[in-house]
């Protein structure tokens, strides 16, 4: 099953020192090397600030956009890991050793698949409690 793990973590109102910043790259670096190895990597990116992000809204028919996050928040989206894995709890053990979850937080969301055979069985589960 495919999951998404969402890395949180709090925006930094100042850069971190240089052996701060290396060491946190080294981890994500070793992090992103045995995901790969694993075989579990699916894809992986990190996102710049949410101070450089615009949100769009669509009402009444018009695109209205706004410059900046969504909303006001200690914690924001950092980046993200895109793995396929056994079940939840191998997923929850790769989130576990992302590095960012010694500083923040790791939501785990698993992508919904789209005609396969979980939704079908999901649909007919909801159809018969209507």
């Amino acid at each position: 099953m495919r999951y998404l793990l969402l890395i949180y973590t709090e925006q930094q109102l100042e850069p971190p020192s240089d052996d701060a910043a290396a060491a946190m790259s080294d981890a994500y670096t070793a992090f992103g090397a045995d995901i790969k190895a694993r075989g579990l990597l699916l894809a992986g990116e990190a996102l710049t600030a949410t101070s450089s992000a615009t949100t769009v809204r669509v009402r009444d028919g018009q695109t209205v956009t706004t410059d900046g996050p969504y909303a006001e928040t200690k914690e924001a989206l950092g980046g993200f890991y895109m793995i396929e894995a056994r079940d939840l709890d191998e997923a929850i053990e790769v989130a576990a050793k992302i590095p960012g979850a010694k500083i923040g937080s790791i939501e785990i969301r698993p992508i919904f698949e789209f005609g396969s055979a979980a939704q079908d069985a999901s649909s007919e589960a909801v159809g018969a409690t209507s």
